[in-house]
């Protein structure tokens, strides 16, 4: 009986080593890959050159549109894509949309998004006093909600994505008066661009110029289509 203790002990401790060596192998995938597609920005933002993106407040979630009024905005945001010649990749619509399209940018698959939020989540314990006004609630409550896989996104870790990618992040937005709202890092300069559709409130998905467009992969779970 204390030798099949001792065989089942051995067996946790060599699984739990293997799935941290998984996870290990992943993030060093996920940052060559990031190395490598940063060569490719710029495109999208060529095809965006005349618009005038707005400043960008943070702020968490607050409002989420009746169906009507997401019918409606969807639809804008359609005719915005085609406008511009560009394309989303999909991300699904599991309540982790954002860092699936963060996570698509910047590795160019949405299945690293778990690393994307422990990352962005990290920002916002480490550099409390940068975004601690914005969020209107016990500040720790916040970055502990929003660690929770399935917790949606907000404009404060989108803010915080910026600060800790050292990315410019740009929406293209379905809101009847702002097209287009740039994210700029607060203290340092950008050194890429990411690029998101955002279906206001509703949805984010990865954003391409057509020609760039990656092959998509069918997505494990439902995603946002009418």
């Amino acid at each position: 009986m204390r030798n099949g203790t001792q065989s089942a002990g051995e067996s946790s401790s060599s699984t739990s080593l293997s799935s941290q060596q998984d996870t290990d192998d992943d993030k060093m995938i996920a940052v060559a890959l990031s190395e490598e597609y940063a060569k490719l920005d710029g495109a999208v933002a060529r095809r965006l050159s005349n618009l005038a993106p707005i400043p960008h407040i943070p702020r968490i979630n607050s409002y989420i549109p009746n169906l009507s009024f997401a019918s409606l905005d969807h639809q804008r945001l359609l005719q915005r894509l085609n406008v511009y010649g560009l394309f989303e990749v999909k991300v699904s619509g599991d309540g982790n949309c954002q860092f699936r399209a963060l996570s698509d940018q910047l590795y160019k698959s949405p299945e690293y998004h778990k690393h994307v939020r422990k990352d962005i989540v990290k920002q916002l314990k480490d550099n409390r006093s940068l975004y601690e006004s914005y969020v209107p609630m016990k500040y720790k409550k916040y970055y502990k909600k929003m660690s929770k896989s399935g917790e949606w996104g907000d404009h404060v870790t989108l803010q915080a994505a910026a600060d800790k990618f050292m990315a410019k992040i740009c929406l293209l937005t379905s809101f009847r008066d702002t097209c287009f709202i740039e994210i700029i890092p607060q203290y340092q300069a950008p050194k890429r661009e990411l690029w998101l559709s955002f279906w206001s409130e509703v949805h984010y998905n990865s954003l391409y110029e057509i020609r760039d467009a990656p092959v998509q992969q069918k997505p494990r779970r439902k995603h946002w289509l009418f």
